[in-house]
């Protein structure tokens, strides 16, 4: 019987579906925000804690409710030390007030002399513009404190539902990995197999590279700030290492509220330059031998991806989508890399210098365990 194949979809088709999906895909995303940002960093933890969750079990022969829950225990504490240093080290500028206003009082009054000197403008219509800028935000204070309630309340009620995905997460691998096979079917269950042991592998290994980085940017930062006589030496290098983890835009936001602060507690203009230049020169060490010798090649994407990827996740999410941006392109990467028709957005992603996966990745993933955390469900 003859059979008469059906025309290949013109070009044009193809990229109004393509386009139409990214649409759709970011619509939802962007509406599902609640759930999917918590859940997608419940995602990255789990994935982290998973040996400590199999180190319990084995080790310790506790069930596997219990070993899921230690191992998140262990992080909320990790995190819990972590913001109690930041906010320690809040609570002791809090108490320099007083200093910060008088540091503000006299630089609006240096900037009055200059304006009226410059642009002939007297201080009293100066005065005028201050006084109508301040009731107005008088007037708008009370809101502008719900709105600060709001988000603080946000925040703690989004790091509760991370912690309880992550739990669950743990808990139930073995079933999700049931649920993955049975979508792909049992024909493509090597490629899933090999999927979710390249993702643990590159994602743990992202992970705690880049908070192995961020310890030694914080480190490095509050000694180089101890010896130069920089007041709040530990909070600056704190908040360094912290922004450090945004790629790009982290370590301007840091330049700014660093200098912003050593400039509030009355430091002289050139300890203010001396902390723009070591966190710029602490950056260039970070990004030009840290970044390429701690992380590596384990995130092969380039640059332009990563910067759009940021920009991006920031629309989207917020600062929850940027610290998720760079994650979720490397298991989209994964992914479109071993899905044929895919492979061209995989190789657009990818770095030029790194095309090729590294012939020895499956031989480390094997030896460090990772296709055994994978836990195959028996057949």
């Amino acid at each position: 019987m003859l059979q008469i194949k059906s025309p290949a979809s013109p070009f044009y088709t193809k990229l109004a579906m393509i386009l139409v999906s990214i649409i759709a895909v970011g619509y939802l995303a962007i509406l599902g925000k609640q759930l999917l940002a918590p859940l997608i960093f419940a995602v990255l933890f789990s994935i982290l804690l998973l040996p400590l969750a199999r180190f319990f079990e084995q080790k310790t022969k506790l069930a596997r409710s219990g070993a899921a829950f230690l191992s998140v225990l262990v992080f909320v504490v990790c995190i819990a030390l972590i913001l109690y240093l930041v906010g320690a080290q809040l609570t002791r500028l809090g108490q320099d007030w007083p200093l910060f206003k008088d540091q503000v009082v006299s630089s609006v009054n240096n900037l009055q002399h200059w304006v009226a000197s410059t642009f002939h403008i007297n201080m009293r219509d100066q005065m005028h513009y201050v006084n109508d800028a301040t009731n107005k935000l008088i007037s708008t204070s009370t809101l502008v404190l719900g709105t600060t309630v709001l988000s603080v309340s946000s925040i703690v009620l989004f790091l509760v539902f991370i912690m309880i995905y992550t739990f669950f997460l743990l808990f139930y691998r073995r079933l999700l990995v049931k649920f993955l096979l049975g979508v792909f079917k049992e024909d493509n269950a090597v490629m899933v197999y090999d999927v979710i042991a390249h993702v643990q592998y590159i994602i743990r290994k992202y992970i705690a590279g880049l908070l192995l980085e961020m310890a030694i940017v914080a480190t490095a930062c509050c000694l180089i700030f101890w010896i130069l006589g920089i007041k709040y030496a530990i909070l600056l290098g704190l908040i360094t290492g912290l922004f450090n983890i945004i790629p790009y835009i982290g370590i301007f936001s840091a330049l700014l509220l660093s200098t912003l602060i050593t400039f509030a507690t009355g430091a002289v203009a050139s300890k203010i330059i001396l902390v723009a230049i070591t966190i710029i020169v602490i950056h260039l060490i970070d990004s030009n031998f840290l970044l390429p010798v701690i992380v590596g090649s384990k995130v092969r994407i380039n640059a332009l991806i990563t910067v759009m990827g940021v920009i991006v996740g920031e629309m989207m999410w917020g600062i929850s989508g940027m610290f998720l941006a760079i994650p979720v392109i490397a298991i989209m990467k994964i992914i479109f890399d071993r899905i044929e028709p895919l492979k061209p957005w995989g190789l657009l992603l990818g770095d030029e210098k790194n095309e090729k996966e590294p012939p020895d990745l499956k031989e480390k993933i094997k030896e460090e365990g990772v296709e055994a955390v994978v836990e195959k469900p028996q057949t």
